[in-house]
């Protein structure tokens, strides 16, 4: 298959990419390295694929690239780029934020309906939940989102929808419960408690740190995109978690434990558009996907500290 990832330079597109080459697909990867996180690690991320023959590299924006040629040769669509963050999402950020997550998923949504693709999956977040009414939540479980992050990423995931229904195209679209492992973007808790713990430094808790998260590893959620696109049925919307809830402070604990240090905590206020928590009800990824998570907390968490060890 030939397989078009964007936001490839990125902390799951560019694993996903290699997986994809992994298997002997081609793989055609667009990123435009927005500012925010450092481009010198993104363009690390990108090192083990640009040494395949079967890669092929576009620098550029999505919502000015002109998409018509680039899908028209490509089987399946991983549309992992977006404008990330939650508390970042705010104020005058929103409008990036709008463009980033709901017009450039549009524009390839458009590009998508002249194309003839086996399948288009779209990266959506459990953020689209906020305070769920029930936990484990299902895809049943009316989306009510507290943070304008959440609110775009449910508007292209309705946006993929609508294509599927009004236009055939194969989409499918992936709620991404707390995805963590190598690669870790620089801003999410777990690069940063693991930075902190080794460095002796503080690590900031919003709230009292008895929040809980589905934790989902990297490679799992790897699995999904590919097992979605192999047999995904269109217009699904499916859970992807990791089935390993746990708490802020039971996570640290277990940090401290692989790292053999203790941290050193600073609780402050809970920060708006945060969940209180997520549990990820998985029983139709198990159905339509095969899906079953594979790397539990310990392991994910000993295998991403390992990789900001550089080891």
């Amino acid at each position: 298959m030939r397989a078009l990832v964007t936001g490839v330079a990125g902390f799951i597109g560019s694993t996903l990419a290699e997986r994809l080459l992994s298997q002997g697909h081609e793989v055609v990867g667009i990123d435009c390295f927005t500012d925010y996180y450092p481009r010198p690690i993104k363009e690390a991320n990108l090192e083990t694929a640009r040494c395949h023959d079967s890669f092929k590299f576009i620098e550029g924006d999505l919502l000015h690239l002109d998409l018509a040629p680039i899908m028209g040769n490509v089987d399946w669509v991983f549309h992992e780029a977006a404008q990330a963050g939650v508390r970042a999402s705010w104020g005058s950020s929103f409008e990036v934020y709008s463009k980033d997550n709901i017009v450039a998923t549009q524009r390839l949504l458009e590009a998508a309906k002249d194309a003839r693709l086996q399948k288009f999956v779209y990266a959506s977040s459990s953020s689209i939940y906020g305070e769920a009414e029930t936990y484990p939540t299902s895809e049943a479980v009316t989306p009510r989102p507290i943070s304008p992050y959440g609110i775009t990423k449910l508007a292209a995931e309705q946006l993929c929808y609508l294509y599927w229904r009004s236009f055939g195209v194969p989409t499918v679209s992936l709620r991404y419960f707390t995805v963590y492992g190598p690669r870790q973007r620089p801003d999410m808790a777990f690069n940063k408690f693991i930075k902190a713990i080794l460095s002796g430094d503080q690590i900031d808790v919003y709230g009292d740190g008895e929040q809980t998260r589905d934790f989902t590893f990297v490679y799992d959620a790897v699995s999904a995109n590919i097992a979605a696109a192999e047999s995904g049925p269109g217009g699904a919307i499916i859970n992807i978690g990791g089935g390993s809830r746990m708490s802020v402070n039971q996570t640290i604990a277990v940090l401290e434990e692989i790292i053999g240090k203790k941290a050193k905590m600073n609780y402050q206020d809970a920060q708006v558009g945060d969940a209180r928590h997520t549990a990820a009800d998985i029983s139709l990824a198990q159905k339509l996907l095969g899906y079953h998570p594979t790397v539990r907390l310990r392991e994910g968490l000993e295998k991403e500290t390992l990789w900001l060890q550089g080891l």
